[in-house]
């Protein structure tokens, strides 16, 4: 055992890799639903760094990897988090996951003054319960030492765990209605024009008078299709291919215009035909649907676009992302020039611009090292917290000038799993020793303390949603996912509900309520 532990002392960056190895092993081990996911490479480094006290690399790894965390997160929720400031929906969310966070702080003051626990305990315990790695960055940096650290590891497993156990009682005893689209993605009708009233109308008026989603992408007259343009004239007979978000959407349609004509334009490809290409271009991603300037010799339609597994309807205000898969009806003889101009390469789909990274986070380290004044307090700065606070203007934006911010999804994944993995496994090192020495004198103390908190953070929205604003379950747990942190809950959430709704309210809330996390902490370390 001396030798393995010399060892480790004397290859800490070995050391930490094994240890992110071992604890991403074990974070895959699901008992009946659960598992602690990436949060197991914080124990197992507890455990490394008890056994291998100077094993622990250099701070600056951990902080390298938090702040690759923050700004990936930032960039990807960027333009969900200010769309739920904006909206009454989103700001009702967020006041309600700002309660019980504020819940969750005030419980651990509390804590701090009736129980003398040592500040940096109680706050890496309120971390913990919020699984919010940044927030317990924050608290070891402001307060000088790792006993954040400690209480972090403690409620972690209630951070994860809790929620999940939390809203299967609730899910169990209330037995919510949850309302689930019967269609998913987008759906295809061919119409025969037969209604009277349409002849020698143009393809924009007759489109206004349909149902809000419902839109032409073909239109098929003297035996010749051709994509749809607002200016077509309608004739008796035509066939029009329109795309919508039902079947229901659609059996209106063709009830209005005629009736369903299928197979009549896809039998025919000679003038138009499907093609569907990867955005892989620097020069198009960013830009939206209207900015773009399709090449070829004849006119060219996007039908389809398809964002990771959801199919999106085209519209002139949607913006591109790398990686998007749009279909196309064109002419054969473009296909080639549609391909070059938007990419079309997968391995391009998982570039990204160091450029773009490089500025965005420089950006953010130096909004982080502004001091702002605080009345009572003295100056605060901002810390990584600014890292994220660029990246979600920097999302917002997408794109400035020939930058484009936005980094393809499966990119933006490895980085973020990456950078929060280092982090944990760093300061999980670090603090092993003190961990197990408060362990060994707290007992269960510290757990049950880990758990009252976090029972503190979850009520508070579990009342607001169920009882005063009377919101739908999905809607609810989506909150309570964005409130407490971590994507385990989220993942459960859409489980239980089989809705998006979850995945929509966890965009809006969890990046400004890191910020609140994060801020917190920094206030509450100068006070106490």
């Amino acid at each position: 055992m001396d030798l393995i532990r010399t060892l480790f002392e004397q290859q800490p960056l070995m050391a930490m890799f094994l240890t992110i190895a071992i604890g991403s092993l074990l974070g895959e081990l699901n008992i009946k639903g659960f598992s602690l996911g990436v949060g197991a490479v914080l124990f197992v480094a507890l455990v490394v760094g008890w056994f291998a006290p100077k094993s622990a690399p250099a701070p600056m790894v951990g902080s390298l990897g938090l702040a690759l965390f923050l700004y990936t997160v930032g960039v990807q929720y960027g333009k969900q988090f200010f769309a739920g400031l904006t909206s009454v929906a989103g700001r009702r969310a967020n006041i309600m996951a700002l309660a019980g966070v504020a819940s969750a702080g005030i419980v651990s003051l509390l804590i701090v003054k009736w129980l003398g626990l040592q500040p940096g305990f109680a706050l890496g315990l309120f971390a913990g319960s919020g699984t919010s790695t940044a927030a317990l960055q924050a608290a070891i940096v402001s307060l000088g030492n790792d006993d954040a650290a400690v209480g972090y590891s403690v409620s972690y497993p209630f951070g994860v765990a809790g929620p999940i156990l939390i809203l299967y009682i609730v899910f169990t005893l209330l037995k919510p209605r949850i309302d689930i689209a019967t269609t998913a993605g987008i759906e295809v009708l061919e119409i025969a024009v037969r209604n009277p009233a349409l002849f020698g109308k143009t393809l924009g008026e007759v489109t206004a008078e349909l149902p809000a989603g419902m839109q032409p992408v073909a239109l098929r007259t003297a035996h010749h299709n051709q994509p749809a343009s607002p200016d077509l004239l309608i004739g008796e007979d035509d066939v029009l291919l329109f795309i919508g978000p039902s079947k229901e959407m659609l059996a209106q349609a063709s009830s209005f215009l005629g009736e369903a004509a299928p197979g009549r334009m896809m039998r025919d490809r000679s003038d138009i035909d499907y093609l569907r290409v990867f955005v892989s271009r620097a020069s198009v991603a960013g830009k939206t649907l209207g900015e773009l300037s399709l090449p070829g010799n004849k006119a060219a339609i996007i039908a389809q676009l398809r964002r990771g597994d959801t199919d999106i309807l085209p519209r002139p205000d949607l913006i591109l992302e790398f990686g998007d898969r749009i279909g196309l009806l064109a002419n054969r003889g473009d296909f080639g020039a549609l391909q070059d101009y938007f990419g079309d390469s997968i391995k391009g789909t998982a570039e990204l611009s160091y450029i773009s990274i490089g500025l965005g986070m420089a950006l953010g380290f130096l909004l982080g090292a502004i001091q702002f004044p605080l009345p009572g307090l003295g100056k605060l700065a901002l810390g990584l917290s600014g890292v994220l606070i660029m990246a979600l203007i920097l999302g917002k934006l997408r794109r400035t000038g020939s930058v484009n911010w936005s980094i393809p999804l499966s990119a933006n994944l490895v980085i973020r799993n990456l950078g929060l993995t280092l982090f944990l496994a760093q300061v999980g090192m670090s603090s092993g020793p003190k961990f197990a020495a408060t362990v060994s004198d707290t007992g269960l103390l510290m757990l049950g303390l880990g758990a009252l908190i976090l029972v503190a953070l979850v009520l508070p929205v579990l009342i607001l949603g169920l009882w005063v604003y009377r919101m739908p379950y999905d809607e609810i747990a989506g909150i309570v996912a964005g409130a407490c942190g971590n994507p385990a809950i989220l993942a459960y959430a859409s489980r239980q509900t089989s809705t998006e709704r979850p995945d929509v309210c966890y965009a809006m809330i969890f990046p400004g309520m890191t910020i609140v996390k994060i801020l917190f902490v920094d206030v509450v370390a100068r006070l106490l």
